[in-house]
């Protein structure tokens, strides 16, 4: 008979959300075997098991860490901000940004497989979440990182666990940390007007040009002239323009300084960026909303239809 140990049975909780003595039961029924253990679960449990690994990760923190000259910045999800207290949960980000400055593994599964232990899991970082996951019992996820080479100093700044910034510079260490906070506080796109991704500019576009025509519509109504075709593609232009300084780092009004822009204030310190990475949780992450009147409304309208 297979051994069942203690580790094999908080895996498959952390893979199912299933208990743990059906855990147990089923890990000694398929011999050990997780995938069949697994599937034995989801037969038993129906759409129970794979609760925990299909719930959304909305929450979280944004760790850094630094080897030698390389760095990293990753961000790792949870379901709730309570989790993100956790000593637990904040020990696998910082081990999770150590491997990454370390390794410069190629993908989320690669540094999954790295070498990691905590807790009594092991022996990877993979093996160490999905114990966790049974441990805690919510659902949690390396969900991206960014490894740092050492052609370029580091500048990092971390706003709490929520926001994490790593400017690449040469010059002074003091300016580009403040160009580190001014990212987190301001969130540019780009270093430039020129590097704003072309569908963020034609959205940009496309938005000013409606406007141009709502108000062309209004004049019309009213009896008023309609300005020119030439005047209102200026229109349109000074628009775009006027994001683009808005979203681009060196463009944007210092935020110790708002005389000054960026690049203004980089010049007189003699520093150059060359990139930066922005990390803020749960950025992009549909987050589910509870109606909590609506679902105590249904419940009664269920135990209210006949038998």
């Amino acid at each position: 008979m297979a051994t069942i140990t203690a580790s094999m049975v908080a895996e498959l909780r952390g893979k199912t959300d299933a208990p743990m003595m059906e855990c147990k039961r089923a890990l000694t029924e398929a011999a050990g075997d997780m995938v069949k253990a697994e599937e034995l679960l989801r037969v038993k449990l129906g759409t129970k098991a794979g609760k925990a690994a299909g719930r959304v990760t909305a929450e979280g923190v944004v760790a850094s860490a630094r080897h030698g000259n390389a760095g990293a910045l990753i961000e790792v999800n949870c379901e709730t901000d309570f989790v993100t207290k956790s000593e637990a949960f904040l020990a696998l980000a910082d081990a999770a940004a150590a491997l990454v400055a370390a390794h410069n593994p190629a993908d989320l599964a690669a540094l999954g497989a790295l070498g990691y232990t905590q807790d009594g899991f092991g022996p990877t970082l993979e093996d160490v979440r999905r114990g966790l996951i049974g441990k805690i019992g919510e659902n949690m996820a390396f969900r991206r990182f960014k490894h740092f080479g050492s052609n370029a100093s580091l500048a990092t700044y971390l706003h709490g666990t929520r926001i994490g910034v790593v400017v690449e510079y040469s010059g002074d260490e003091t300016a580009a940390k403040d160009v580190a906070m001014h990212v987190a506080a301001m969130k540019p796109v780009a270093l430039s007007s020129a590097d704003v991704p072309t569908e963020l500019v034609a959205r940009e576009r496309s938005v000013a040009a409606a406007k141009a025509a709502e108000d062309a519509a209004i004049a019309t109504a009213a009896g008023k002239a309609v300005q020119s075709a030439e005047i209102v593609a200026k229109r349109i232009e000074g628009g775009v323009q006027k994001f683009l300084k808005e979203v681009s780092l060196f463009d944007q009004s210092f935020v110790k300084n708002d005389k000054v822009t960026v690049g203004q204030m980089l010049k007189s310190a003699n520093t150059a960026v060359n990139g930066f990475t922005l990390y803020v949780v749960g950025e992009g992450i549909e987050k589910r909303v509870d109606d909590f009147a609506a679902e105590v409304a249904a419940q009664v309208a269920s135990a209210r239809k006949p038998a």
